[in-house]
């Protein structure tokens, strides 16, 4: 489980620093998920220590919550106080995003099916 998570914090830091190098617009541990995830497809498999990691933090993942939960008790009078623009915001992200998954999958099945069916060989 170390091994697991060491892994995670490193590619944190290569994202980390390939944001601070080039001046990048994107998140640090977004660009390291991003190395991790072409680094997991050359290798065609997930190790051992990473996946066991993944599967404990995916099962406290509930616990992540609490903080923003706490952050919504304590800003209660703000939010209340700027309820449309969060509404907007949530549905408006909400309805951009389910528009974007849409044309995605789109484009994949369009793609698959002007490919063929995979040969057996």
């Amino acid at each position: 489980m170390i091994s697991g998570l060491a892994i995670l914090l490193l590619f944190q830091l290569a994202g980390e620093l390939i944001v601070t190098a080039t001046g990048l617009p994107i998140p640090g541990p977004v660009v390291g998920m991003l190395l991790l995830f072409i680094v997991l497809l050359a290798r065609g498999r997930v190790p051992h220590g990473l996946e066991r990691t993944a599967d404990a933090l995916i099962k406290t993942l509930s616990l992540l919550f609490v903080p923003a939960g706490t952050g919504v008790v304590a800003y209660l009078a703000l939010l209340r106080q700027e309820w449309l623009p969060i509404t907007a915001a949530l549905v408006g992200g909400t309805a951009l995003t389910i528009a974007a998954t849409a044309l995605t999958m789109r484009a994949v099945i369009a793609h698959r099916e002007r490919k063929g069916p995979r040969s057996a060989a």
